[in-house]
């Protein structure tokens, strides 16, 4: 147990250079940690040696090392997201009987990463690995939402791509859009990508409560009046807040 303190502060080291911008000096990695200079450097050179973090010597900062990239590498292809998701998108489907899809932001595209559906659905473009743009899906605006300002005007720095003619067409109008669907806590788009079609998104966070997915329902808008949407959406946004759970995430509050 007395390795615990330890172990600990390693950890937190990681987690400081993997949400820093760059490389950190010494001195701003033990300030943030506060931890005594002689210790952050003694820990620094220990998490050096096993190639976890690296020295730059003509800047004198210190970055991750081969061995983060690494388990980070082993993450990915482990694809511990989708299979946390799975089992938690296929109880929704049965609560709802409609589609449910677990997606991802990809640069300014929404990447669909898992996708349930009830024995008879509908065919949706929308399927696993397929990308659309992210302001014209519920799934995309749920995490935008949640997203600095900063990051989302670099993603979109210009018009912005429509497919049947409605939807926000500017920054602008995205960050009015972004706002309401974080005050409301979940994002819903109608006929933007199919007509007759609609969807709800609700947000799915990691270990920092930083939006890292998305759980959508898609249905046939005929079938179902507006006013049963608040429903739909609780049933989406407790799916997401599951997903998160089993993350070991945590909900931020509301912007």
């Amino acid at each position: 147990m007395s390795q615990v303190p330890a172990a600990r502060r390693t950890l937190a080291v990681l987690r400081l250079l993997a949400s820093s911008a760059g490389p950190m000096p010494a001195p701003a990695i033990a300030r943030e940690l506060g931890l005594p200079r002689s210790s952050a450097y003694h820990l620094l050179r220990e998490m050096a040696a096993d190639g976890f973090v690296v020295y730059l010597p003509e800047e004198r900062l210190w970055g991750l090392g081969v061995a983060a990239f690494e388990i980070g590498s082993a993450y990915l292809r482990q694809g511990p997201l989708e299979r946390l998701g799975r089992p938690p998108l296929r109880r929704l489907v049965d609560r709802t009987g409609e589609i449910a899809q677990l997606g991802v932001l990809h640069g300014a595209e929404t990447l669909y990463l898992l996708k349930e559906q009830p024995p008879r659905h509908d065919t949706l473009v929308t399927d696993v690995g397929v990308r659309m743009p992210a302001p014209l899906t519920a799934s995309g605006r749920s995490i935008l939402a949640y997203l600095p300002a900063a990051q989302v005007r670099a993603l979109f720095p210009g018009p912005l791509v429509n497919r049947t003619g409605r939807g926000p067409a500017s920054l602008r109008e995205l960050r009015r859009v972004l706002g309401e669907d974080a005050r409301r806590g979940w994002s819903v788009e109608d006929g933007l990508v199919t007509e007759g079609f609609a969807s709800i998104a609700a947000c799915v966070f990691d270990h920092v409560g930083h939006p890292t997915a998305a759980v959508t329902v898609t249905f046939r808008r005929a079938g179902r009046p507006e006013d049963t949407w608040p429903d739909l959406a609780a049933l989406v946004r407790a799916t997401a807040a599951e997903i998160t759970r089993r993350l070991g995430g945590r909900d931020p509050a509301r912007p």
